[in-house]
């Protein structure tokens, strides 16, 4: 699978990104297909060099079927290279703690239902 994603670049506590085209399979800093394009979260929101990319080949790589990752497909729909992804309602964290919840109340109303028979066959 084709990915268009971020690769680091810059000295420590200095980011700096390349917006790139590579294998899914290959590493964050590792090869790559093609730069599309460069991200310095360093300079201020309104500044031409924040975010440059290089539309042309991006609206290639997308119609080839190159997935963007969650970043850059932000920075896609802010250049509206392509329509803006929905929010995810829970991220992969929180899906074990959403699992608990759900149980704690399943096992909660479970109880719930089971306490007034228990009571009805004691008072018997």
């Amino acid at each position: 699978m084709i990915a268009i994603r971020m690769t680091r670049h810059g000295a420590k506590k200095r980011p700096f990104f390349h917006i790139v085209v590579a294998d899914s399979r290959s590493p964050r800093d590792g090869r790559f297909i093609e730069k599309l394009g460069t991200y310095n979260p360093l300079l201020p929101r309104d500044h031409a060099q924040r975010l440059t990319l290089d539309k042309e080949r991006i609206a290639h790589w997308l119609k080839v079927g190159a997935q963007p990752s969650d970043r850059v497909a932000k920075f896609l729909s802010q250049a509206e290279l392509m329509k803006p992804r929905e929010r995810r309602e829970q991220t992969k964290k929180s899906v074990p703690r959403a699992k608990a919840q759900e149980r704690m109340k399943a096992e909660a109303a479970a109880a719930a239902a089971a306490a007034p028979a228990a009571e009805e066959a004691a008072a018997t």
